[in-house]
C-alpha cells in the first residue's frame, strides 16, 4: 500500500517483515516474570524462552517505558533476540522489539491495549511514514510461580523498530533539540494534526520535554530529503483509548481526554484541506479497524465507532471544520 505522501519513497530492497502481516501471532513466553516485574525499575534483562508454532527461541526480556513503568502493574516489555536463532520464524531478522501489553488486571485494560493498537493502524492508513504494529496473543508462564492469574493470557502488540521504519522509507533519523516548522513536510504535518484530532490525542508536541535531549514529545522526526516527516506514537492518553489513568494536561482547559482539541500548527489552507479530504476518504478503513478488533464486545466496538464517527460527521462540513482548525492553530 503506497499513499500519495510517500509514493516512490519506499525502498524496493526492504526484506519481508513481521509487520507486513496483520494476522495475530500466537506466542507463549516463559521466564521469571515475577522477578522482572518486581524489579522493573532496574530494567535488567532476564532470560526467557518464546514459543511460536513449532519454533522455540531464546531471548532476553526487560521492562521498559516511562509513565507506564510507574503506572502499570505489568509494564511494557522489550524483547532482545539473538538474530541467528530467528531464521525461519516470523521474527527473522529482528533484534530488539517493543511489546505493549495490558497495564493492570481487568478486561478494560486489555481493551486499552487493543484501542491503542488501532490508533497505530489508523495512522498507517494515511501515511507509509508511520510505525507499523503487529497484534499478538500471549500466554505467559512464570517460572517464579507467582504471576497473578489475571495476567496469564493477554493480547498485546509489537511496534516496528524505529531504525526499520527509517530504512523502509529511505530516510534518516533526525535527532535535533528543536525543529523549524519550515523544515517539516507540510502534507505529513497536516495529516498528523488532523489524525491527532480524530483520535482526540493532546499528548504530543513539537517541543521536547525537559527530561529529553531531542525533539519532540511523542513525535519522531524522520528526514526524507529535503524535508522532515513527523511520525506520531504513544496514544494511550488519547480519547479513543480513554485509559483509566489518562488525564488531560490542566493547561489545556479540557476536563477529560475524550474531548477533542485541535493542537495543530498553522499551515496552508489547501494543505490542511487535502489532509482532511484524505483522512475522510478512508473512513470505511478506519472504522473497519475498530470492527475487526478481538475481545471487545459489539457494544464496545459500537461506542468506539460512534466516537470516531462524530469526527467524520463534522468533516462532512469541510469548510466549517477547517475554519475551526485555523482559528485554534498555533502560530
Amino acid at each position: 500500500m503506497l499513499v500519495w505522501l510517500v509514493s516512490g519513497l519506499v525502498s524496493p530492497l526492504c526484506i519481508a517483515s513481521i509487520f507486513e502481516d496483520q494476522s495475530p501471532l500466537e506466542i507463549e513466553l516463559t521466564g521469571p516474570l515475577w522477578s522482572l516485574i518486581d524489579n522493573k525499575e532496574e530494567r535488567k534483562e532476564w532470560p526467557f524462552r518464546l514459543l511460536i508454532g513449532q519454533a522455540e527461541l531464546d531471548l532476553e526480556v526487560r521492562a521498559r517505558g516511562n509513565s507506564r513503568m510507574r503506572l502499570c502493574d505489568f509494564p511494557p516489555l522489550r524483547f532482545n533476540f539473538m538474530e541467528a536463532n530467528t531464521v525461519g520464524t516470523p521474527f527473522a531478522g529482528q533484534g530488539k522489539l517493543k511489546l505493549v501489553t495490558r497495564c493492570k488486571k481487568g478486561d478494560r485494560y486489555e481493551n486499552d491495549v487493543l484501542e491503542e493498537y488501532a490508533a497505530y493502524r489508523i495512522f498507517s492508513l494515511f501515511s507509509d511514514v508511520s510505525y507499523r504494529v503487529r497484534l499478538v496473543h500471549l500466554t505467559y508462564t512464570d517460572t517464579d510461580g507467582r504471576l497473578d492469574e489475571a495476567f496469564r493470557e493477554s493480547y498485546g502488540y509489537l511496534i516496528e523498530p524505529l531504525e526499520q521504519l527509517v530504512s523502509r522509507v529511505n530516510g534518516t533519523l533526525s535527532e535535533i533539540p528543536a525543529v523549524s516548522l519550515k523544515r517539516l513536510d507540510e502534507k505529513q504535518a497536516a495529516l498528523v494534526y488532523v489524525f491527532e484530532y480524530l483520535i482526540a490525542n493532546t499528548d504530543w508536541s513539537f517541543v521536547k520535554a525537559d527530561s529529553d535531549e531531542y525533539c519532540c514529545h511523542n513525535i519522531k522526526l524522520v528526514k526524507i530529503d529535503p524535508k522532515i516527516f513527523p511520525v506520531p506514537y504513544d496514544f494511550d492518553l488519547a480519547g479513543l483509548v480513554s485509559a483509566r489513568y489518562a488525564k488531560p494536561d490542566p493547561s489545556l482547559k479540557i476536563t477529560k481526554v475524550s474531548q477533542r482539541l485541535y493542537r495543530g500548527f498553522c499551515t496552508g489552507t489547501e494543505i490542511l484541506r487535502e489532509a482532511l479530504k484524505d483522512i475522510s476518504s478512508k473512513e470505511a478503513g478506519v472504522l473497519d479497524i475498530i470492527a475487526s478488533l478481538p475481545v471487545l464486545t459489539e457494544k464496545e466496538k459500537k461506542n468506539r465507532i460512534d466516537y470516531l464517527g462524530k469526527f467524520f460527521e463534522k468533516a462532512g462540513d469541510e469548510d466549517k471544520l477547517i475554519a475551526m482548525f485555523e482559528k485554534r492553530c498555533h502560530i
